[in-house]
């Protein structure tokens, strides 16, 4: 079943505004609730992460019905993908690797930032690639 495109979009600027809030501030802890958030999106799909229930809660009723549909793989693969930079991205932090810390962090919040401003989701086009050399492998 397709889902609304401004959902996962709505999550990307959420997920801009609490990276940039990490790597401001250095909070390991922001950035573990990041990171909760995008294995729930791992687990359960966009729609069922944090960011999504604010999205079909709150945003949804107001902006009304949605025209524009997606299938919802390419961006639970892109929440994978979030998920492990933010893992490495708090490695650093516990490990005292700040370099490691900000480097994963910034790159996340690199792609959220282009996914939420211009519709650009790098998770997602990743995962074309990865599936279309699934299938030249078959």
């Amino acid at each position: 079943m397709d889902i609304d495109a401004r959902g996962p979009r709505f999550g990307a600027a959420v997920t801009t505004v609490v990276l940039a809030v990490v790597l401001v501030t250095g909070s390991a802890w922001l950035l573990a609730w990041q990171l909760l958030v995008f294995a729930l999106g791992v687990a359960g799909g966009v729609t069922r992460a944090p960011y999504g229930w604010l999205f079909r809660r709150f945003v949804r009723p107001r902006i009304g019905p949605p025209t524009e549909f997606e299938a919802p793989q390419p961006p639970q693969f892109a929440q994978v993908v979030g998920l492990v930079f933010a893992a490495l991205g708090l490695v650093g932090h516990v490990a005292g690797w700040q370099w490691l810390a900000f480097a994963a962090t910034g790159a996340a919040l690199a792609a959220a930032f282009l996914n939420a401003a211009f519709g650009y989701c790098l998770g997602c086009e990743l995962y074309l690639l990865v599936r279309r050399a699934v299938m030249r492998a078959e």
